[in-house]
């Protein structure tokens, strides 16, 4: 069986307090958008996971479909299987992409083995893995609080515009962009704020991380000015970068961002 794990954005973000558990909680809209990983599961004699496309840094024991599968496999007994992923959803960007393949792999093991789990109990699983990971199941707009894993639905369609997003050839650690960011309770929760017009979000609906990100990486910021300058209505780096978005009114001409950025029309 094979399902195609799909990337987010982060429409707004509020770093609001530091916790006493050394996280943070944020407030932010996380927003499905077309890039595709492929994840495919294959019964086999010895559990396996091999990937191509690009390259995933760290030790292959510790991605987390398989840590997604280890949780699944002692709670329902089952049998070994392959995991092959093709990665597309660029890495350290901002996009989710680690969290989407962990919680559409959980997806993918409940169809193949007809576990009968429902979104709630796949959630659950997904929350051990990762704050956004949950997101990914039901995989619809939310508002999200706490530490990324408390969500509200929004209602929220931008299909009638064109998105646009732009990656440079940037590394972004979340720990970096956080050690920039001051703590402090926004005077508009976004919860409302999303609910403005689009063109109202330019000088409303702002990402905590920019300005210290923008500070290190010129390059994050100069990918954010063009896409305004191209006529985006909105335009915003996706949590703590390196990817940009822009939401324009039709596709735009940005052939003079491909040369130096990976750029995605959505």
């Amino acid at each position: 069986m094979i399902i195609f794990p799909n990337a987010k954005i982060n429409i707004g973000l509020n770093v609001i307090s530091r916790r006493p558990d050394g996280y943070h909680n944020i407030e932010t809209v996380f927003y499905p958008i077309k890039i595709n990983d492929a994840l495919e599961l294959i019964g086999a004699d010895a559990t396996s996971f091999r990937s191509a496309g690009l390259a995933i840094p760290g030790r292959v024991e510790d991605n987390l479909c398989l840590k997604g599968y280890e949780l699944l496999r002692a709670d329902f007994g089952l049998p070994p299987v392959s995991i092959y992923l093709y990665k597309h959803i660029p890495i350290g960007a901002g996009l989710g992409g680690g969290s989407a393949d962990a919680a559409f792999f959980i997806r993918l093991v409940n169809d193949h083995f007809n576990l009968g789990l429902s979104d709630e109990q796949m959630t659950g699983y997904a929350r051990r893995l990762g704050a956004d990971c949950a997101f990914f199941i039901k995989n619809k707009p939310v508002f999200a609080q706490g530490i990324g894993d408390e969500f509200e639905p929004v209602d929220l369609d931008l299909s009638r515009y064109k998105i646009v997003l732009a990656t440079p050839p940037v590394h972004v650690s979340t720990g970096e962009a956080y050690r920039g960011v001051k703590p402090a309770k926004p005077q508009t929760p976004l919860r409302e704020l999303i609910n403005l017009p689009v063109t109202d979000w330019k000088s409303e609906i702002k990402n905590d991380f920019e300005d210290p990100v923008f500070r290190n990486h010129p390059a994050i910021r100069g990918v954010k000015a063009a896409l305004y300058d191209s006529g985006a209505l909105y335009a915003s780096m996706s949590g703590s970068g390196a990817s940009v978005f822009g939401i324009f009114p039709a596709i735009p001409d940005l052939s003079h961002l491909e040369n130096e950025n990976e750029v995605f029309f959505l």
